[in-house]
């Protein structure tokens, strides 16, 4: 452990001194049997109350060092009453669950969140998800701020998390995975992530040493769960960047309930702001229902279905960027013909049966399938200066390029299209026995893929074409002497692959709780094994399987203080997913092996009272060891991989989060991470490999004025340091290596609720309203100008290549409108 850090969990040590006191707390959220939030319910305790909130959530303070009782009353549902001893300073939180056909009484009937503590998962509450400001705000924009995830373009859902890309994250929603369109390649073409943040109920994130039971990826699993309705409502929000609508509906006799979400998004605010002027009219939009039976006290079935439709037709008119220094600025200036017309359509629906056979013992059957129809046509043509720009104050073309150094034209052609059909089933298993919880699943995996590529590339510089510097082509002295070589693309992929994989996969896991001494220790350990194999026309691929074991152990000792400690790790596998087996030219490789990843996580979760008010510090030190790495290429959010498995690398460092209540009644945290990876292809040595992200600081941030609750501020700041990128396509990693500035970004947020439950109102239309309120965002505060990769342009005269950085947004105001019925 580094000297620094040990002062800095010291320090932490020594705040958690300051509160002190007879008091006690419970915090937590009332659930009904079907598990969703139930308000106004009351808690009592020798003359203290609370009432849980339109999220369940309550929070209570309660004498410490006895016995106490603590009575939950709702008008609608039956009274429970919880008898509970906490220690000084205590926080105590659980999830009480209250029905409505009899009473409950005993020491305790809680769902504790320990499970989640000490399996190392995160827990974002759904409010923070809705309320927190971003260019693509949503889930994945609050996932950045967390240590050991990194994104440097606020236009993509996407993220890294811990040294790998994009497509090693596992996303679950209710228990079922789902996927991403295949053929997006830049942020954004993306418009809405998967997961409606209206319907959402509970979102649980693991960076890493996850359990067997989570699917074979290398790097995360995010899992959420989308929330049961119990009685009517809806919820509408609009803005300068599209709206979306929700309603929840539940029948009379409580068996049948459904939640429904429309969104729209248009991003030309966004785009619009950038350095290239165009004709941009981009559609994004889905409809999302999670609908649910209750067909008896033993029996639920729930289906989840949803259908998005992204268009993106993007004409370029004009461009230009200065660049350069002071004593020398330079510009590019390009002029654009063409335009680029993409669509993705997918289409998904799932169905899951819950069976409890008995009180320990449940039975799981998921299945589902995704289609997705995606195309990708554009030509565009570009006729580009790079000039020297005149600095002398006063001139009268100053600002203007008054020598030019170099000209050229390009034009890209792409004629990509892709149908994807993958099927799911599975069954899944939970018994209870005694202390021990046994966990399993099989589940089958049918992926049918019919892709055409048809991509080119063509540059003009001088009057000549410019062959590829990958082609070994004889001496030219061009335009002085007739050129007699091929005339080739500069970039050129062609292919047509019809596919089938056909994937067996399965896990079984034990867990287990019991003291050791006066400490409590958890255990787990499971397997899970994963069999598959590529089929396609002239293609026959060799069967594969791979075992992966996993293992976690925790332990909170008996101290004043409330700490965990934890330590997780095994070996995980990410067998080939269709866009992996497909290398640089388009054609399939059949036999790419699974890359493979040796876990070793060591935390330290201390919770805390600082200011009176509960805080939590946790600390992970990791290391991964990476075999069989199939090494690729970022290019703005497109992975182009080289379908080999001829490399080796690693991936270490340090996360830290603080969280808690630095403003009394809302959730804070700031996060810091330290990453370094490196891998070694072919024996070459180890350089920095794509995500190579060595420093990240994430701060959000709920704040109100206090003598007016009712105007909130959000802040999301993002600073990571410079990604290895925006070397040209071509470039040898060995030879060449470049890093992009630094990634600067603070998003904030500002609303005022105009009408809330205990609001007068007057006008009968707006009675029905349970609140009603309006903000103004303002994304990219500091108007800080982040590149997401570089344009590269030749100088006829000096032979030298310019880095021109392609900048993502800046600053953008926008208003937005939310009520709720």
């Amino acid at each position: 452990m580094s000297t620094n850090r040990l002062i800095l969990v010291f320090f932490f040590f020594c705040i958690g001194f300051v509160a002190t006191g007879q008091k006690a707390r419970i915090r937590g959220i009332v659930l009904s049997s079907n598990n969703q939030p139930i308000d106004n319910v009351n808690v009592v305790c020798l003359g203290n109350s609370a009432q849980s909130n339109a999220n369940g959530f309550f929070d209570l303070a309660v004498p410490a060092n006895q016995q106490v009782i603590v009575i939950f009353t709702h008008v609608s549902l039956k009274k429970t009453t919880v008898s509970i001893l906490l220690k000084p300073n205590e926080d105590y939180e659980m999830n009480l669950v209250m029905n409505e056909y009899q009473e409950q009484m005993g020491e305790v009937i809680i769902i504790s969140k320990n499970k989640k503590r000490i399996q190392g998962i995160i827990t974002i509450e759904p409010e923070v998800i809705r309320k927190m400001p971003g260019a693509n705000a949503g889930i994945e924009n609050i996932l950045k701020t967390l240590p050991g995830v990194n994104s440097n373009n606020e236009l993509s859902t996407q993220y890294a998390v811990r040294g790998g890309n994009y497509d090693e994250n596992l996303v679950y929603v209710n228990e079922i995975e789902v996927y991403r369109p295949f053929l997006i390649r830049s942020g954004q073409q993306e418009g809405l992530s998967f997961t409606n943040t209206n319907l959402v109920q509970n979102v649980d994130f693991s960076a890493g040493g996850f359990q067997a039971k989570f699917g074979d990826k290398l790097s995360s699993v995010l899992d959420i769960s989308y929330r049961k309705p119990t009685k009517f409502g809806a919820t509408l929000e609009a803005s300068l960047l599209g709206g979306s609508l929700s309603v929840d509906a539940v029948s009379k006799n409580k068996k049948w309930s459904a939640i429904t979400g429309v969104r729209y998004r248009n991003n030309s605010l966004l785009v619009k702001s950038q350095d290239t002027q165009t004709n941009f009219t981009p559609s994004f939009a889905d409809i999302q229902t999670n609908i649910n039976y209750q067909a008896s006290s033993k029996w639920q079935w729930s289906f989840l279905g949803n259908i998005s439709q992204n268009k993106y037709q993007y004409q370029p008119l004009s461009r230009q960027t200065n660049f350069g220094t002071l004593d020398k600025p330079m510009a590019l200036l390009i002029y654009y013909e063409g335009q680029e017309k993409d669509k993705y359509d997918t289409y998904f629906g799932a169905v899951k049966s819950t069976f409890k056979v008995n009180n320990n013992f449940t039975l799981k059957f998921i299945g589902s399938v995704f289609h997705t129809l995606e195309q990708e046509y554009f030509d565009i043509f570009a006729q580009y200066r790079l000039g020297e720009v005149d600095a002398n104050i006063g001139s009268e073309t100053y600002g203007n390029v008054d020598f030019t150094r170099g000209i050229g034209t390009q034009l890209n052609h792409a004629r990509n299209d892709l149908d994807a059909l993958i099927v799911n089933t599975e069954v899944k298993g939970i018994y209870d026995w005694k202390e021990n919880q046994l966990e399993w699943g099989v589940k089958y995996t049918r992926e049918s893929i019919r892709d055409r590529v048809v991509e080119w590339e063509v540059i003009d510089s001088a009057g000549f074409s410019i062959n590829p510097p990958i082609v070994i082509l004889p001496k030219k002295d061009q335009p002085n002497s007739s050129y007699t070589g091929p005339l080739v693309p500069y970039q050129n992929v062609r292919a047509t692959n019809f596919n089938t994989i056909n994937r067996f996969s399965g896990y079984a896991q034990w867990s287990r709780k019991e003291h050791i001494g006066s400490s409590e220790v958890w255990y787990n350990a499971g397997v899970r094994l994963h069999n598959w194999e590529v089929l396609g026309d002239d293609i026959a691929g060799k069967s594969q399987m791979t075992i992966s074991p996993r293992a976690q152990f925790a332990i909170k000792p008996n101290w004043e203080k409330d700490m965990v400690f934890r330590l997780s790790g095994g070996l995980y596998h990410q067998p080939p997913f269709y866009r992996e087996l497909r290398d640089a030219g388009g054609v399939v490789q059949p036999n790419v092996k699974a890359q493979q990843s040796i876990h070793f996580v060591l935390s330290n979760d201390y919770s805390f009272k600082m200011w009176n008010r509960p805080f939590k510090l946790v600390s992970e030190l990791y290391y991964k060891s990476l075999a069989d790495v199939n090494t690729y290429t970022i290019d703005n959010v497109r992975i182009r991989y080289a379908a080999t498995n001829n490399a080796r690398a690693y991936a270490q460092g340090l996360d830290v989060r603080l969280n808690g209540e630095f403003v009394p009644g809302t959730e804070s945290w700031l996060s810091f991470g330290y990453l370094k990876t490196e891998e070694n292809s072919a024996d070459r040595g180890f350089i920095a490999r794509p995500t190579d992200q060595r420093l990240k600081f994430g701060l959000l941030f709920q704040d109100f004025m206090p003598k007016i609750p009712s105007v909130k501020l959000y802040l999301n700041l993002v600073y990571n340091t410079g990604l290895p990128g925006g070397s040209p396509s071509y470039a040898d990693p060995y030879l060449y290596q470049n890093r992009l500035k630094d990634y600067r970004r603070a998003d904030v947020g500002f609303s005022k609720v105009l009408i809330n439950e205990s609001t007068n109102i007057n006008r009968k239309w707006l009675k029905s309203l349970k609140e009603l309120e309006i903000g103004l965002e303002i994304f990219n505060l500091f108007d800080n100008q982040n590149a997401i990769t570089n344009t590269w342009v030749r100088d006829v005269y000096s032979k030298i290549q310019y880095a021109i950085p392609n900048y993502m947004t800046t600053r953008v105001f926008n208003v937005k409108l939310n009520a709720k019925l």
